[in-house]
């Protein structure tokens, strides 16, 4: 799992280097696809469920599973890509939002909320802490900050299929659910909406998740294991 996290963390420095105004979406998911082939690794992407592309590629008010198109990106855009690939058998899955040109402050406090709210999530990855605690640490970011974050999308197991059990929720009660171990390796990622709504709505694309009240969205996540000495992230250079 740690060669397939790193070739994730390569397709993301290679897309953040490439996304720029006047940059189709579309673009990018040939950027990664070129990692994926120069590392002899496989996207657990392409294909899933129908999936067309190699990344997701979600602007604005779009939360998660946008397909890349040719729209091109703006100044000001806000960004958010996820992807993941597959080393002999095992996964690797990670996501990032980022701003396009120069952005409004908002959207970069947005930005800068997704990341705290993983950063806290992946402090709780220790042997002898509960699945709520997780939740519960990404929950408390964005309640202090105001935001909102859809109830029907969350992280998730990860291991020799993309997505295994346990759902890794966005919200949790502290000391409940499963005890984590050493060895455990979940998908955190949390998804905030600008406006403080927690309602979204797919797209007749049958993929693309949109915020109900039209509001921005940011989306981060890492593959995480519960190490011998803490937490040690799986898809981070």
């Amino acid at each position: 799992m740690r060669a397939a996290g790193r070739v994730v963390a390569e397709m993301h420095e290679a897309v953040r280097a490439a996304a720029r105004p006047g940059v189709t979406t579309a673009a990018l998911d040939v950027v990664a696809r070129g990692v994926i082939e120069r590392r002899g690794a496989t996207s657990n992407f392409f294909g899933y469920h129908g999936f067309p592309a190699t990344i997701c590629t979600s602007v604005n008010d779009e939360v998660v599973h946008g397909i890349p198109s040719g729209r091109v990106l703006l100044e000001g855009d806000v960004l958010s890509v996820d992807c993941g690939a597959i080393i002999q058998g095992w996964h690797g899955d990670a996501a990032f939002t980022m701003g396009i040109g120069e952005i409004t402050a908002d959207a970069q406090r947005l930005i800068d909320t997704a990341d705290a709210a993983l950063a806290a999530a992946i402090e709780q990855m220790r042997s002898g802490r509960h699945l709520g605690d997780v939740g519960r640490a990404v929950e408390t970011v964005v309640a202090a900050a105001g935001y909102g974050s859809p109830r029907d999308f969350c992280g998730h197991g990860i291991g020799r299929a993309m997505h295994e059990d346990p759902d890794v929720e966005n919200r949790g009660r502290p000391g409940r659910g499963p005890e984590l171990l050493e060895g455990v390796v979940l998908a955190i990622e949390p998804m905030l909406i600008a406006g403080g709504d927690d309602d979204v709505v797919q797209l007749a694309d049958g993929w693309t998740v949109v915020t109900a009240d039209g509001s921005l969205a940011a989306h981060t996540e890492h593959t995480v294991v519960v190490g011998p000495h803490g937490p040690e992230i799986l898809t981070r250079a």
